[in-house]
């Protein structure tokens, strides 16, 4: 197939509400210098609680995005992602009418929706033991009204895909909307994902599981790739990309950030929540993404892991790597940029494009920090708590969720 035919898709703008940071300036410089976002919970008492920290995004204004009275009872999830979006336009010095606003594309990728509205709701219903609640309940509960809310408030009329992907969810919306850019069908879309799950039910529920770190010290729970590494923290936050068919970006006069040049979408059909042993599911993910950007797999210097922090993730992403890059594999600087916001499940994948798209541009890769006691099977450069300077052109960003879904992406830096 001649990638020649096909349009090529830029990266112009990014928008970021994080535990580390809102904006794209606030979010890098603590990346980089390797400053944490993780802090003790204050959504909810956690006395009784085994886990008490997360991820949380601090100093959000809802008022400076929407208005009040539209903003009243919103999940999180939705407010981010109105932040996000508008953030990532006015990055790309991109308005709506630009390309009109039905050609112009919003793809969110979320995990479980409005599950903070939700269980808000049911709390009333059963210590109140009413009957009575609100007729927003059902729309803010669903997982595509965060599409439905930006499109209505950022006044974009064209296709709205909202992927549930689990921790694969941000990237798949990113590569799904890169395909239809590539193909013609739009000119343009706004890409990311949207989460916020710090909520008494959900961090018991994945306690529950024996997914979540048992260390609550915030500064050195998130450890990926450690061999003292116990589980993840949960994260909360959204990144939204403006991608564009580069021509048209050019013509508009804007200097792309990056360029989206492969994609690809996998299943392991193998377990719920643990990842096929010795990585050969994340294997696959990786070479379709690197024959989807036409490269070979010497040419990626810089990647951005899945990196949980768990056991198996770690051990089984680190052989994955080896599988696909052999002995070049030595060469590439890995970081998981999870030790520092947590994992934001279904908006993580969007994180990490972000992080991939900053690092061509500054030729930095980010550390992953709490890397002090190395594993013997996770033996590669995991870039251990310092920065480190880059030179390459390619980048890739992983991402492998519950269900046994995994997406890749690759990023090309922009000349």
């Amino acid at each position: 197939m001649n990638p020649n035919l096909f349009n090529r898709v830029a990266v112009t703008g990014l928008g970021v509400v994080s535990p580390s940071g809102i904006g794209v300036s606030q979010f890098w410089n603590s990346l980089v210098t390797g400053k944490t976002g993780i802090g003790y919970i204050t959504r909810f008492d956690t006395q009784d609680f085994p886990v008490k920290i997360a991820g949380e995004v601090k100093n959000f204004c809802r008022e400076d995005y929407m208005d009040k009275k539209e903003s009243r009872n919103l999940p999180l999830s939705i407010l981010y992602g109105v932040a996000a979006g508008r953030l990532a336009l006015e990055d790309a010095k991109l308005k709506v009418d630009c390309y009109g606003a039905d050609k112009i594309g919003i793809f969110v990728g979320n995990g479980a929706g409005g599950f903070d509205h939700a269980e808000e709701a049911a709390k009333r219903k059963y210590l109140k033991k009413t009957s009575r609640l609100s007729p927003y309940f059902i729309p803010y509960f669903l997982p595509n009204m965060t599409a439905g809310i930006m499109s209505i408030n950022l006044g974009i009329k064209g296709p709205a895909l909202t992927c549930a992907n689990a921790c694969a969810a941000g990237a798949s919306a990113l590569g799904e909307a890169y395909l239809r850019i590539k193909h013609g069908e739009i000119d343009c879309c706004l890409a990311g994902g949207s989460e916020s799950v710090i909520t008494p039910v959900f961090i018991a529920g994945l306690n529950s599981m024996k997914a979540l770190s048992g260390n609550n010290d915030p500064k050195t729970a998130s450890r990926p790739f450690d061999k003292e590494r116990d589980g993840f923290v949960a994260g909360e936050g959204s990144v939204f990309l403006v991608l564009e068919n580069m021509e048209k970006a050019l013509e508009r006069g804007v200097t792309p950030i990056a360029e989206i040049s492969g994609y690809s979408l996998m299943s392991e059909a193998w377990h719920i929540a643990a990842p096929e042993p010795e990585g050969t599911g994340m294997a696959s993910s990786m070479n379709q993404a690197l024959e989807s950007a036409h490269i070979n797999p010497s040419s990626v210097g810089y990647i951005n892991a899945h990196g949980t922090s768990t056991i198996l993730n770690d051990k089984y992403e680190t052989a994955a790597v080896k599988k696909v890059f052999k002995e070049h594999s030595k060469n590439i600087k890995i970081s998981s940029t999870k030790s520092m916001t947590g994992h934001l499940l279904g908006a993580a994948g969007a994180f990490e494009a972000a992080v991939c798209v900053l690092s061509l541009k500054n030729q930095i890769a980010p550390p992953t920090i709490n890397l002090n006691t190395p594993d013997p099977e996770c033996d590669l450069d995991y870039v251990p708590n310092v920065s480190s300077s880059i030179d390459t052109e390619y980048a890739m960003s992983n991402s492998f969720g519950f269900g046994g879904v995994n997406t890749s992406l690759i990023f090309k830096k922009y000349k």
